[in-house]
């Protein structure tokens, strides 16, 4: 008994650490005053509001729960094998058993617990260095995260596409929908490296392209990120490019300026300036939250811009289709000689490799 109860008090110690790194007590605390709101008198009068809260209870009551009955379960086992009664040696030790199952089970949460984590994404890609070879790539990258999301069932929209002059793209921002995308593809967030032989130049030499992935949450809650209006500058001007017979009739597209940083945020795939200013706007917090996790700062008052020169240079993944094939990740040093696969979508190993590298830092 006495070594059931050694192994369940480091189990404990275990649980509370990965408690600890869940955030529990402040996911807690959330959890009680969602349930405050809920019981307030007035509380269907906003019926979105409600709604909002609801879907909030839900998901905290989903997460929380199977922790809360983990933790009661170890609990108990510690305090009936400090009994030294030997006739619940066997079922304690299943207990142990079934608990050190659980507790392993849980532990996958644990790459999910970020503040955004369970948010949607939306995704910016713009073309680097490498003209219309960088264009090209720009666009092959969408495609591989498009491919990605297809084959997880997630819903994909475009916000916003820029096309080459000759060909690829020059940017486009997607929005991602579906469980935890954004834990899964923040660590997609930085610079991407293409070697291949050129198939735009005339002499068929090899080609160094580069691309930037922003991925950031997507907060939608004005409430969430709190922007001052004397920090903004909105400007419309009239659409321009491919698009619809609305496009270059009216002054329907926006572009939103955070003074502070100087992020700009222009949009006019929507129909409206209506539609275009909330994409917009929604785009800049989703920005700003990335920013604010960046910077770990407390306030959005204290973000600064981003140093775009030090972010192009933060390369995290090569993709060499010449003189041999390979992809790499920089940081977690995964790579397949597959890159085929994964321009086709099979980015879940690199993805996973990269959750199991941040759960370890």
């Amino acid at each position: 008994m006495h070594d059931i109860h050694v192994q369940a008090q480091n189990l404990f110690s275990k649980l509370q650490q990965a408690l600890v790194r869940l955030g529990f007590d402040d996911l807690c605390r959330q959890q009680v005053e969602l349930d405050k709101k809920s019981l307030a008198p007035d509380f269907w009068q906003d019926n979105l509001q409600a709604q909002e809260i609801s879907r909030k209870q839900a998901m905290l009551e989903k997460r929380l729960r199977p922790w809360q009955d983990l933790k009661n379960s170890i609990q108990e086992l510690v305090e009936l094998s400090n009994m030294e009664d030997e006739s619940l040696q066997s079922d304690l030790g299943k207990q142990l058993n079934t608990a050190r199952v659980d507790f392993q089970k849980l532990k996958d949460e644990l790459k999910f617990s970020g503040p955004y984590d369970e948010r949607d994404v939306i995704l910016n890609i713009f073309a680097g260095a490498g003209g219309t070879d960088a264009q090209d790539w720009a666009q092959m990258l969408m495609r591989m995260y498009v491919r990605w999301a297809e084959k997880n069932s997630y819903e994909v929209k475009t916000i916003d596409e820029s096309f080459g002059d000759e060909a690829g793209i020059k940017s486009v921002t997607l929005q991602i929908s579906g469980d935890f995308t954004y834990g899964k593809l923040k660590g997609e967030h930085g610079i991407h490296r293409l070697v291949r032989l050129s198939p735009y130049n005339a002499d068929n030499l090899r080609q160094t392209s580069f691309a930037k992935v922003d991925v950031l949450p997507r907060i939608d809650e004005p409430s969430e990120i709190d922007i001052e209006d004397k920090d903004l500058r909105i400007d419309v001007y009239r659409s321009g490019g491919r698009g619809g017979q609305s496009v270059n009739t009216t002054d329907s597209a926006v572009r939103v300026t955070h003074l502070p940083t100087s992020i700009t945020v222009a949009i006019q795939n929507e129909r409206s300036q209506l539609q275009n200013k909330a994409a917009a706007l929604t785009i800049l917090r989703s920005r700003l939250a990335q920013l604010q996790l960046e910077q770990h700062a407390e306030k959005i008052s204290e973000i600064k811009g981003p140093n775009e020169q030090a972010a192009w240079g933060n390369q995290i993944r090569s993709y060499v289709l010449h003189p041999y094939k390979q992809v790499k990740d920089l940081r977690t040093k995964y790579e397949t000689s597959d890159p085929e696969a994964v321009l086709n979508g099979d980015l879940d190993p690199f993805i996973n490799a990269y959750l199991d590298y941040n759960l370890d830092k």
